[in-house]
């Protein structure tokens, strides 16, 4: 029987989801599914939740949970990744300490000051993950969907270069599926392909029976003026290819738009957004626990196109499809640089994840993503070495941060962010955590 692990189950919206996608598949076999969580409550909501979805599928499914992650790993096929290291309140953290310095930020996940304290704070749970799978599962799958994305599968490949690690994004999907539907176009028929790194990956390909689909969305923007008014369209019109990930996480990669109250209402961009959808996800947890309790059936999303489920099921019956992966640059992408990670389109069968070589990526879009990944570079750096002042000139290299703080407040903003995160952060870097490598 292939066993699942769920790591960081008590993300109970994300687990329902991956679930309810994988017994959509009516040719899978029965499975394992094993849920891990370090908080006992959302791991009873989360059993309750795969339970539930086992019965209203039909699927044969033999559902375990636990709040041991060595035990959870013992046998693993598929280890799929969604913790969330200090919960809500380290995500406020990120985002209201910079705030306070004058520094905004939108989502605060993927790069930038957030995503380089979520990422330090991340890497220490990582290195433990696979320090487990490397003993007890070394041959499982870690599918990873834990943000900072690029950061964290980069970090996997210092750390255990063995681990068959891949990060998974529904962004280009759902990209295509928006821009198809905003200019009336199916889906189904169109052909697509970007590249970049997670987050600002670039739609190189989009066409339907060979043809371009750009010059229709060019049209739809000049027919829209209000469509102007957003951060992805404004990239699109500057670059020349549109980006992957929304304009909320876009516009906090550039320093485009965040640096001034004017260009915050032009873009109508809401700084600190995140921590209003992590609150919505608190109140979600809430009512599924007590649909649960009354017996209430869970709201599921349809055609979620979540490639966790798809990966599984193409290797357990040997469907071949196509998904967008991120994996390190090994030949994959010619202009950004070889020991990053990268987004690129990827097969899959019963073998496993294949990343296609892709070549070079638009100049001016490989521009931007290689001030991205000197972000994750130096991070990666500051945590493998030990170094503070990395962590420091990660944050500066940041476009965000420098165009609105001087070098000297933001040394002062890593001083008090360290000492906020302090307890989930490496001791060599500041905080309380020995972070042993495997």
């Amino acid at each position: 029987m292939p066993q699942l692990v769920f790591l960081g189950a008590g993300s109970v919206v994300f687990t329902r989801q991956l679930v309810a996608d994988l017994f959509r598949f009516d040719d899978l076999p029965p499975l394992r599914i094993v849920l891990h969580d370090i908080d006992a409550e959302r791991l009873e909501v989360a059993r309750g939740t795969a339970q539930q979805l086992s019965e209203r599928f039909g699927r044969e499914a033999e559902i375990v949970a636990t709040l041991d992650r060595r035990e959870a790993l013992a046998g693993a096929d598929f280890v799929i990744n969604m913790i969330q290291v200090g919960g809500i309140a380290a995500t406020r953290i990120d985002l209201e300490v910079p705030a306070r310095h004058g520094l905004l930020q939108t989502i605060g996940d993927t790069t930038g000051v957030g995503g380089v304290f979520r990422a330090l704070r991340t890497f220490p749970v990582l290195s433990g993950i696979a320090a487990d799978m490397l003993e007890i599962c070394p041959e499982a799958w870690f599918l990873n969907y834990t943000n900072p994305m690029a950061m964290n599968i980069w970090w996997l490949s210092v750390v255990a270069p063995s681990l068959k690690a891949v990060g998974l994004c529904h962004s280009v999907y759902w990209t295509v599926h928006d821009l198809c539907e905003l200019i009336g176009v199916p889906m189904e028929g169109t052909d697509y392909r970007a590249a970049g790194v997670n987050h600002q990956a670039w739609l190189v390909e989009w066409s339907r029976d060979g043809e371009s689909l750009y010059p229709a969305l060019r049209e739809k923007i000049a027919a829209e003026p209000e469509l102007e008014r957003r951060v992805r369209v404004e990239m699109f019109r500057r670059i020349g290819f549109y980006p992957t990930e929304t304009s909320e996480h876009s516009s906090e990669y550039l320093d485009w738009f965040l640096r001034s109250p004017e260009q915050i209402e032009r873009f109508r961009i809401e700084p600190l957004q995140y921590i209003g959808i992590s609150e919505e996800n608190v109140a979600e947890f809430e009512h599924a626990k007590d649909a649960l309790a009354s017996g209430e059936p869970l709201q599921l999303e349809e055609g979620a196109a979540e490639y966790a489920p798809q990966i599984i099921h193409s290797m357990l019956t040997g469907t071949e499809r196509m998904i967008h992966a991120n994996v390190v640059n090994r030949g994959l992408i010619d202009n950004l640089p070889p020991d990053a990670v990268v987004e690129v389109p990827s097969t899959v069968d019963r073998d496993g994840v294949h990343p296609q070589p892709f070549g070079a990526i638009p100049e001016q879009g490989a521009a931007l993503n290689r001030t991205y990944l000197s972000v994750a570079s130096l991070t990666i750096e500051a945590a493998r070495t030990g170094n503070p002042d990395l962590v420091r000139q990660a944050v500066l290299v940041d476009p965000n941060a420098s165009s609105t703080l001087t070098p000297e407040q933001i040394w002062a903003l890593c001083d008090e962010l360290t000492e906020a995160h302090r307890a989930l952060l490496p001791r060599s870097l500041g905080g309380d955590l020995d972070l042993m490598l495997p």
